[in-house]
């Protein structure tokens, strides 16, 4: 605080000195501006914002795809944390742009907002559109080449911080096309430079559904398989979002015979819709405009949903079937159990909304609306049997929606506003303001009751939660009110549940914490308490999430002491460091004791502050969704009842677990 008011002195001092003129105001080119502000152009300088890099890139060759110019992409990953992208289009333009005096190819790469998606004449739909660009790539990388194999000869470009190097040359021959970009992020940007393949890899995956047909390869060589070979995997999808929902659904009980899928144009409007239904209580859907993952929904998802919901109830009107249900069907009940994939392509798309992933195209609703009618009619019709299947589907969710309602509305009498108080177990903070108050979510009475000793109580709310809570995945709605841990849970944020037009919505407007901070032990129950809960934020809570407002608490596993140096580690590889270091040039372990944390519980009040609770010197791992569908196949195939699927991915990332014996 005292250093920015007297940087501020200084600078008040300085402007009546000097005067402000027109000497101060700095103009900066699309370039330099995209390196002092990135996280206008990419989100964020975080691992987000890394990874964007790559989706950038990428969009430009599935735009080539788009127009019919491509159906092969690989990207690789580099042994030093570069990234390479690879074509087949036609190639970046090299021939002189008439207005900026350079080879096109140096224009794409360092103008802001340049690029042939902006011409209709030369791409009809493109889904880099919404992003901004192979140029901001260039602006936040140390090196960038590229690559254009083109009319038989191939010529390269090299940048440095997004400026060209030499001007655009050609190097040789070739009988390829297409184009090359390898680049390395800039250290002075980005807090990490280290890829994630996982996050990569669903996104290609993502892609691959997207575009039916096109083939890409992700390929890490930081990485070997048993052969010596470099880790690879290629995504290729001949059946687009009807393979999609197959993967996501593959933890799941179908219900129906085959996935309703259908692909075509409404008043000129490419719309694909996937959709199939199972035996769990929650909805997942998915929806997507020219490959953007518009997971606020939008014009697109109205249309679906409202096609769905009147095709439905018109078919179970005319069966019979609701003759003796006592209340209201509801949009939603026709909506558990149900996984859905709605992907349109429109030339100009409006994004609306906090992150700009929500369609405000008013013209596109009616065409998915209609498409979405005329697939279920066909399809309830020719499957007689589905069709009963599903009606009773949806008899059963409003039947279990009205049971929970009254669940839900014995919790919300008991929330602050209520009357009721907050639950007993609940030591709150001083503070009101949500903005600065953290409530941590304590794995057991005992670790709460040094976290109450330990926490700064002006600002950090303790909850203890008593054993597992319950696994929503495998839980009908009321069930889940039912349970005490989530009441619990419910009532401390202060939320509530259910509006008029959706009665699972969540209002956010009383929240009590932005910081909602998961802390359990760093064994194989904490573990697997933290999914439990991280399960219940995603499928009930997910707005949570969404706003940033969920965290994990990292305790140290490791007290690494000789004499009276005391060193705290986190992980293996650093209480190794430390102990060699202790060490010194001794062979011997003289004296150096290592405590292995393997609960909250061991640590003593001070302890637990100065490395989980202090925001000085704590770290928070804060909880994100990179990829919704992603994130949708992992919960259900940890939490689901599909055992071989659990078990391959524990054997697969078994040396990343705290496995105690």
């Amino acid at each position: 605080m005292s250093e920015e008011k007297n940087l501020g002195e200084q600078q008040a001092g300085g402007a009546k000195k000097s005067g402000y003129d027109a000497s101060q105001i700095q103009a900066l080119e699309g370039m330099e501006h995209v390196r002092m502000r990135p996280s206008m152009y990419i989100g964020d300088v975080g691992v987000r914002g890394l990874h964007h890099l790559v989706y950038e890139v990428v969009d430009n060759s599935i735009d080539e795809a788009l127009g019919g110019h491509c159906d092969t992409i690989t990207v690789t990953i580099t042994e030093g944390n570069g990234i390479r992208v690879t074509d087949n289009g036609r190639g970046i333009p090299v021939d002189m742009h008439e207005k900026e005096g350079v080879s096109a190819l140096q224009v794409v790469m360092t103008k802001i907002g340049a690029g042939g998606k902006f011409d209709k004449d030369a791409y009809k739909v493109s889904g880099g559109l919404h992003g901004v660009g192979v140029s901001c790539v260039n602006a936040l990388s140390i090196h960038l080449r590229a690559e254009v194999n083109r009319d038989g000869k191939v010529y390269e470009q090299e940048y440095a911080r997004g400026k060209e190097q030499y001007p655009v040359r050609e190097i040789g021959t070739t009988d390829k096309r297409g184009t090359t970009v390898e680049f390395q992020p800039d250290h002075q940007i980005f807090e990490t430079l280290v890829y994630n393949y996982d996050t990569l890899a669903d996104r290609m995956r993502e892609l691959s559904y997207l575009n039916q047909g096109i083939t890409i390869t992700l390929t890490d060589e930081r990485e070997t398989d048993d052969e010596g070979n470099a880790v690879a995997e290629t995504f290729h999808s001949t059946e687009g979002l009807k393979d999609f929902v197959t993967y996501l659904d593959g933890n799941r009980e179908p219900i129906i015979q085959e996935v309703i899928h259908m692909s075509g144009e409404r008043s000129g409007v490419p719309v694909e819709v996937a959709m199939t239904y199972n035996n769990s209580f929650s909805e997942n859907l998915f929806s997507y405009v020219n490959n953007i993952n518009t997971h606020e929904g939008g014009t697109h998802l109205t249309g679906f949903r409202r096609g769905l919901t009147n095709t439905l109830k018109k078919y179970a009107d005319g069966s019979g079937m609701l003759d003796k249900l006592k209340f209201d069907i509801s949009g939603d009940d026709f909506r558990e159990g149900l996984t859905a994939v709605v992907s349109v392509k429109v030339a100009e798309p409006q994004f609306q909304g906090q992150t700009k992933t929500k369609l405000g195209n008013a013209e596109v609703s009616a065409p998915v609306s209609q498409a979405v009618s005329d697939m279920l009619e066909a399809y309830l019709e020719e499957h007689p049997n589905d069709a009963r299947t599903i009606v009773q589907k949806v008899i059963l969710a409003a039947q279990a929606r009205h049971a929970a309602r009254k669940a839900r509305e014995m919790v919300q009498r008991k929330t602050v506003m209520g009357g009721s108080g907050l639950p007993g177990k609940l030591a709150d903070c001083s503070e009101k303001d949500p903005a600065v108050c953290e409530l941590f979510l304590v794995e057991g009475d005992s670790a709460g009751g040094t976290a109450k000793q330990g926490r700064d109580r002006l600002f950090q709310a303790i909850m203890p939660l008593r054993g597992k809570i319950l696994n929503v995945e495998k839980a009908m709605q009321h069930k889940i009110f039912d349970n005490e841990e989530i009441k619990n849970i419910y009532t401390a944020l202060g939320v509530t549940v259910g509006t008029e037009e959706d009665e699972r919505a969540l209002n956010l407007s009383k929240l009590r914490y932005h910081k909602v901070v998961i802390m359990c032990d760093a064994d194989v129950d904490g573990s697997h308490i933290e999914t439990l809960i991280l399960t219940f934020f995603f499928r009930h809570m997910k707005d949570l999430i969404e706003k940033g407002y969920v965290y994990i608490a990292t305790p140290p596993l490791y007290l690494v002491k000789k004499g009276s140096r005391a060193i705290y580690a986190w992980n293996d590889d650093e209480r190794d460091r430390l102990i060699a270091e202790f060490r010194g040039k001794s062979a011997s372990d003289g004296g150096i004791h290592v405590q292995r944390y393997k609960g909250l519980g061991e640590m003593n009040a001070e302890q637990l502050w100065e490395t989980t609770l202090n925001p000085e010197n704590r770290t928070l791992r804060q909880v994100t969704i990179e990829n919704a569908a992603g994130a949708d196949h992992v919960f259900s195939m940890l939490m689901g009842d599909d055992v071989p699927p659990r078990r391959k991915f524990i054997e697969d990332n078994a040396k990343y677990a705290n496995i105690d014996a």
